[in-house]
């Protein structure tokens, strides 16, 4: 770290400390040339994939536009801003865990219609008839209809 001060390359570091939320650490450091000290903060940057439009196009995640497409599927659903907090949290975790410098819009809207799944399944249906673009009613009973098949063997327990 370059002392701002003399712009002095060797700097050392005379005490690092946690900050209160644990995101960041807060280093104070002194210069060994001018010995002027000051400080320092330190936070991961974690990178989050670009989005492979089905056109072509690449466009950068934008976690605003992720939670409005969710928050449009859960209008008036009996889904807690928490439950939908965490489902974010779990799509995002599910981007950075790829690896991947870009990842197709297709796989981010699979996790998305998992989540939702999850959360409600009158949500997961109004996503999926946007999302799925449906042709015509006969494709909304294929989804319904395999619905109630997965939700039956649960309800017989």
């Amino acid at each position: 770290m370059h002392c701002p001060f003399c712009q002095q390359p060797d700097t050392r570091v005379i005490d690092s400390r946690l900050s209160t939320d644990g995101e960041q650490v807060r280093r104070r450091r002194e210069c060994v040339e001018c010995g002027e000290r000051f400080t320092t903060y330190e936070q991961a940057e974690l990178n989050i994939p670009r989005l492979v439009k089905q056109d072509g196009n690449r466009v950068p995640f934008v976690e605003e536009k992720l939670r409005a497409g969710m928050m449009r599927a859960l209008e008036k659903r009996p889904v807690s801003s928490e439950q939908i907090e965490e489902a974010v949290s779990r799509i995002k975790h599910n981007l950075m865990a790829a690896g991947e410098r870009e990842v197709s819009s297709r796989k981010l809207g699979d996790w998305v219609m998992d989540e939702l799944l999850q959360l409600d399944q009158v949500a997961y249906i109004r996503f999926a008839s946007v999302y799925l673009d449906f042709g015509d009613v006969s494709a909304f009973r294929e989804v319904i209809d395999r619905l109630e098949k997965q939700r039956a063997p649960r309800s017989k327990s």
